[in-house]
């Protein structure tokens, strides 16, 4: 089963975090206007506070039908919730991490020189001021050099996860749909299903599976080594 489009949504390419604009001035706010003359305004008394409503109590999950050949799943539910879905996306969170920092670095050093040419190009000699503003156009191509780079490696990061996360996700899906017998199980985000009946929806399921298949997988920890 390709699941493509479904993990896209889940392992987002989201945008790096914006660069340190430059600091602005903010205009100082006028002060307020004297009140007219005569009799002061009455005080307003506040609405009594309403008191929030009662959290609604958690639905348990509707008993699968029987008889069914045909289930459901949330991709991107079991990808939130499931344990290699969290690892991908913890993953992608520190790569994001690393760049920005980067990022912001080079940001602040160029920030650095354009804020030395602000300030004392007018005392340069010429040689000095005609340096420096090369140095800062270099500066400003390696940063865009670098955003590129950086998005490029995220990219790359995202489409090897989303990879590894389906090839490990498909068997625990045939093997549910074995089990129950099922013709078929869909994923409900791409599959243009308007309307189906709860029960069919085995994303909690999977992930219970999936979580104790990834356990039974994994490799000892160093520790339980003999």
């Amino acid at each position: 089963m390709k699941f493509a489009k479904e993990l896209q949504m889940m392992f987002v390419v989201g945008a790096f975090a914006a660069i340190p604009a430059y600091a602005q001035t903010t205009a100082p706010k006028p002060p307020a206007g004297n009140p007219p003359a005569g009799n002061p305004p009455a005080a307003q008394t506040p609405p009594a506070a309403t008191p929030p409503a009662p959290a609604a109590a958690p639905q348990p999950p509707r008993p699968f039908p029987e008889g069914a050949k045909v289930a459901f799943v949330d991709i991107q539910a079991i990808a939130s919730n499931s344990a290699e879905g969290k690892a991908a996306t913890a993953k992608l969170d520190d790569i994001k991490k690393k760049k920005n920092a980067e990022l912001q670095a080079k940001n602040a050093s160029l920030k650095g020189m354009q804020d030395k040419l602000t300030s004392g190009g007018s005392v340069m000699n010429d040689q000095a001021r005609v340096q420096l503003e090369k140095d800062i156009e270099k500066a400003q191509r390696d940063l865009q050099f670098a955003q590129q780079d950086a998005q490029t490696e995220l990219t790359e990061a995202t489409n090897e996860l989303q990879a590894d996360f389906q090839e490990k996700l498909n068997p625990v899906l045939e093997a549910v749909r074995a089990e129950k017998g099922l013709l078929m199980i869909f994923s409900i985000r791409d599959s243009g299903v308007v309307a189906a009946d709860a029960g069919l929806d085995l994303s909690g399921e999977v992930v219970k599976r999936f979580d104790a298949t990834a356990k039974t997988a994994a490799p000892p920890s160093p520790a339980t080594k003999k």
